[in-house]
């Protein structure tokens, strides 16, 4: 079965996460030592991470960092109010979605059905577009020996960018493309990813430069 590893501390939304997704064929694994946490993930090796905010041990930033120091497995946040400084900041340190506490079951579902899509999706192994390589199996842009790691979101975002480069894609194609057209989806959380992706081809110092066409959408163009 496919593990999703979710790391929370309330016992009653954790067996609810359990009972829901075992449904659909997944095996739901959360902490038994915190202590350990971070072993427990590597052993658990999961398809998806459900990422509380509020824990026991440190947070659900400090987690997901920690996580993203040796894995781009996608990681979902839970979070305790609307959208708000803490999912952008969850987005910002590496986070491929959010869901707002109290959720419901089959929002959840949808969620993390539609963010394995999108990590499923890759056929082709690589992109190159104005001297930069995009590494669709591991996300890792290169730049003249330079590489950037991706979270699968901005992975995607560049995917689409660089198969449409130097022409304009809408934010409606992006958020359909990234979230199978979910109504919950906030706008907000295409942008957080964006200004995420642009602050790491600044890092780079490559060619490429992410474009707002204010009204439209977004281009990927060769800077001049």
């Amino acid at each position: 079965m496919r593990k999703i590893f979710i790391i929370e501390d309330e016992q009653d939304i954790i067996q609810a996460v359990h009972d829901e997704l075992k449904k659909w064929g997944y095996d739901v694994t959360g902490v038994s030592d915190w202590d350990n946490m971070i072993a427990e993930v590597k052993e658990a090796d999961p398809v998806l991470i459900l990422m509380d905010i509020t824990l026991p041990m440190y947070d659900g930033f400090y987690w997901t960092q920690q996580i993203r120091s040796f894995s781009q497995v996608p990681i979902i946040f839970i979070s305790a109010a609307d959208f708000d400084q803490n999912a952008v900041r969850a987005l910002m340190i590496g986070a491929d979605d959010y869901l707002v506490k109290p959720f419901s079951m089959d929002l959840l579902t949808a969620k993390v059905q539609a963010v394995l899509r999108r990590v499923n999706a890759v056929q082709e192994k690589s992109l190159e577009k104005f001297g930069c390589e995009l590494n669709l199996l591991t996300n890792d842009l290169d730049f003249q020996g330079e590489s950037v790691r991706l979270t699968p979101t901005e992975g995607l975002i560049m995917k689409l960018l660089m198969l449409n480069a130097n022409q304009t894609v809408s934010k409606k194609k992006l958020i359909s493309a990234l979230w199978q057209g979910n109504d919950f989806i906030d706008e907000n959380a295409l942008n957080v990813n964006l200004s995420r992706l642009r602050g790491k081809l600044s890092t780079l110092e490559g060619p490429l430069q992410i474009t707002t066409v204010r009204g439209q959408g977004y281009r990927l163009e060769e800077k001049l």
